[in-house]
């Protein structure tokens, strides 16, 4: 009977084995009533299965049954003990009746267990729980009882199942190995192929040594159902066989399993070189067969990116095919590496000749494979740099055709450094572009060593002069390009120079007006005597100089404005604004200028009057007649105040006077108080004896 057929029951705990013993060594067997009805047949199936398990050993010792009535009823209790005189008459030597405290005295009358031991054929006594000690040692009892022994039913029953499963599979799995030996040591061959159907045992023999390698641990730690602190009985123990019956199992499995693993080796070595030399024979067959014609299906490079992308993708699914059977090869490598390290002597000649007939054929198109596939990247980059090279020169024919129309001379500045740039960029793609034509015609002209088993001359001349011809086309267009660069970059330089012209006859146009503003705004001193009168119009002269040769260079730069506008076929804007202006403030300037003359030589005249008659005169007759001179003094005196408050006129009709009103004032006072000087010098030669008077 096995635990699995009546693990319900089982789970129960209707009865068991605690592993405790009585003072005659033999076992204690308990059986614990409850509140239910406890279920008979039930009860005899799980008693049977207990006293199954002990060796006839330990059953001649008998057993000790400890029938805990304490929550069940004394009928029940009775029926129990009587059912035991049919299942364990001869095993069962004492029968201890755990009873409540109070409840069953009066029943007990009616019926005396010990006047019925030789009807039963063993000694039942009534006993308290507490007193169950004077029969049975406490380190024997479970703690139900007061005592110290640890048991864990769950755990028994767990592995007392794992324990029929291994003796279970390990017996059959003997069976099954024992039949494969046997069929591969008698050398049959009709035998063999009978046996070869049932080849792999039912179970894993790695999984059952394993558990059986657990299961014996637990026998021999004694730990079968205990703590890992407590002191506790295996059941399965050697008093009850389960250690050696474990071990002969193990040893015998390991024995057979042995022989199974060298029966497979050597079957398995037989298979493998079969299986080798099959697949050895299908990759080179391949190879040579359909891989290589798919390569020598394959010569041209393409005409654009799109075209060697699409030869590309085409050479990846080439590739992609041959990965299979590569990665067949690189197996197929390591298992041939495996067999000849093995060092077996009659395989190692052909197995040594198909390595080297695999290895050439795979490393020969493996090669041819990374030949077209170098071929077609480089293609796929000359015709990158060919794009990007046309799509340069696109840009830069494009900037060329596009009439120049900048705002200023920076503008062009920075358009003409834009055109020299794109024109440098040209220059390092197109040497680029040769570099890497000549780097694919250096790897076209290779491939004429090794070509597939095939001429491909007539292919190859295509392919040569396509790329011959893409460098020549992009040299013209190159050259072209170059040619209009010349041209734009003479025609910006005469614009820049234009914009130049124009700024700087802008600039004359503004120093002119600043020294027109100069001359208004200082140039107002008329001098305190006739010297420095002079040495004002002297600087004045030299100012007017300067004017001039600033008007005078102004001019000669609208001048050229015109020259290069007829060259440039455009319109000058300084034509309409900035001569105008020019010849504006020019005017504005040569009439105060004019007027400052005027003043500083009516100053002069003025102040060398003033001098000479304010020198000491001699006493002669001669002096009445210089009435004249005084009455000439007065008149160039009033004149002079007079221009003083007018203002410039230009010839627009707009006035402009020279400095600030407190500026004419200090200059028309200076002159009144000469003139008073003038007057009281004529006084005083009209009456001399005022003179000698007041000496």
């Amino acid at each position: 009977m096995e635990a699995s057929v009546i693990l319900p029951i089982l789970k129960k705990k209707l009865a068991f084995l605690s592993g405790g013993k009585d003072r005659r060594s033999g076992l204690i067997l308990t059986i614990p009533l409850c509140l239910e009805q406890t279920n008979m047949d039930e009860l005899s199936v799980t008693l049977d299965y207990l006293l199954s398990i002990p060796s006839e050993k330990c059953k001649a010792r008998g057993f000790t049954v400890i029938v805990d009535g304490r929550k069940s009823q004394w009928n029940v209790v009775k029926t129990v003990v009587l059912m035991l005189q049919n299942v364990v008459p001869a095993e069962v030597s004492l029968v201890c009746v755990v009873k409540p405290d109070e409840f069953w005295d009066k029943k007990v009358t009616h019926f005396c267990f010990w006047k019925e031991k030789d009807r039963l054929g063993f000694e039942v006594i009534l006993v308290s729980a507490n007193k169950l000690t004077r029969y049975i040692e406490p380190c024997q009892l479970t703690e139900d009882f007061g005592g110290s022994l640890t048991y864990d039913h769950m755990d028994w029953l767990n592995k007392r199942l794992v324990f029929e499963k291994f003796t279970k599979e390990s017996t059959s799995l003997l069976d099954e190995l024992a039949l494969i030996n046997n069929g591969s040591d008698k050398g049959n061959q009709e035998k063999e192929r009978s046996v070869d159907l049932n080849f792999l045992p039912s179970v894993d023999p790695e999984t059952v040594l394993q558990t059986g390698h657990e299961l014996l641990s637990e026998l021999q730690q004694r730990r079968f159902n205990g703590s890992d602190g407590g002191v506790s009985w295996s059941p399965m123990d050697d008093e009850l066989l389960a250690q050696p019956q474990v071990m002969k199992l193990l040893d015998s499995l390991r024995e057979q399993y042995t022989r199974y693993q060298e029966v497979c080796r050597q079957r398995s070595k037989r298979t493998q070189l079969e299986e080798i030399q099959q697949k050895v024979m299908q990759v080179v067959n391949w190879l040579e067969g359909p891989g290589s014609e798919q390569l020598r299906a394959q010569w041209g490079i393409g005409d654009s990116i799109r075209a060697s992308q699409a030869l590309q993708q085409k050479h990846e699914e080439i590739e992609s095919q041959h990965s299979e059977w590569f990665a067949v090869y690189v197996e197929l490598n390591q298992q041939i590496a495996a067999l000849l390290n093995a060092g077996d002597e009659e395989d190692l000649v052909e197995l040594k000749s198909l390595q080297q007939q695999l290895s050439d054929v795979c490393y020969r198109q493996a090669s041819q494979l990374e030949f077209r596939q170098n071929l077609l990247q480089a293609a796929l980059e000359f015709h990158g740099v060919a794009q990007d090279l046309s799509q340069q020169l696109d840009g830069l024919l494009g900037m060329l055709c596009v009439d120049v129309a900048p705002a200023d001379g920076a503008s062009i500045q920075q358009t003409l450094k834009l055109l020299e740039e794109k024109l440098k960029s040209v220059d390092v793609g197109l040497q680029g572009l040769r570099e890497k034509g000549q780097g694919l015609l250096d790897q076209i002209s290779n491939q004429a060593s090794w070509a597939y088993g095939k001429d491909v001359t007539i292919e190859n001349k295509e392919n040569v002069d396509h790329i011959q011809g893409v460098m020549e086309d992009m040299q013209l267009r190159k050259q072209r390009c170059e040619d209009m660069v010349d041209v734009r970059r003479l025609k910006m330089l005469q614009m820049v120079q234009l914009f130049k012209c124009e700024e700087d006859a802008a600039q004359a146009v503004e120093w002119l007006s600043e020294l027109l503003d100069a001359l208004l705004k200082t140039h107002i001193r008329l001098g305190d005597d006739a010297q420095e009168t002079k040495v004002l119009l002297e600087k004045h002269r030299k100012f007017v100089d300067v004017a001039q040769s600033t008007y005078d260079y102004g001019r000669q730069l609208l001048q050229a404005t015109v020259v290069l506008c007829q060259s440039l076929r455009c319109t000058s804007r300084s034509s309409g604004d900035t001569l105008p202006r020019l010849n504006r403030v020019w005017k504005q300037f040569t009439v105060a200028s004019e007027e400052r003359v005027h003043r500083l030589e009516m100053a002069i005249a003025f102040h060398s009057s003033t001098e000479k008659i304010l020198q000491d005169c001699p006493e002669e007759p001669e002096a009445i007649n210089d009435e004249e001179q005084f009455d000439e003094i007065e008149a160039v005196g009033k004149s002079l105040l007079d221009r003083l408050t007018v203002p410039v006129v230009y010839p627009d009709g707009t006035e402009q006077y020279f400095g600030s009103p407190s500026d004419m004032a200090s200059t028309a006072e200076h002159i009144r108080d000469r003139m008073k000087l003038v007057s009281l010098k004529r006084q005083q030669l009209r009456h001399p004896e005022m003179m000698t008077t007041e000496s």
